[in-house]
């Protein structure tokens, strides 16, 4: 299981943009798949957010908020090295509503 040092969050008006950060990204290694959760799932924090398999490890990483599934990254599902990037724009993994 991934801390949540791994994790960046930034929220806006009650909704969280959920990533990885450097220290996630270098733990798992180059990402070549992720199963993202469906949009108006609910997801508490000991519920998966991310199944990511990548060089290092296949890991089911927990949701580090609570709440409804806004929004998820579709570009990482067609093309998962988007989540090894640093710019949080394309980078992003879901967006939660708490």
């Amino acid at each position: 299981m991934m801390d949540t040092k791994y994790y960046w969050t930034e929220e806006n008006n009650g909704e969280v943009t959920v990533g990885l950060t450097e220290a996630g990204k270098n733990e798992l290694g180059n990402i070549t798949f992720v199963s993202l959760p469906k949009v108006g799932a609910q997801l508490t924090t000991s519920d998966t957010l991310l199944n990511v398999e990548a060089d290092k490890a296949v890991s089911d990483i927990p949701s580090p908020v609570a709440g409804k599934v806004t929004a998820v990254n579709s570009n990482a599902v067609n093309d998962p090295s988007v989540l090894n990037g640093t710019d949080k724009a394309t980078s992003w993994i879901a967006k939660i509503k708490k």
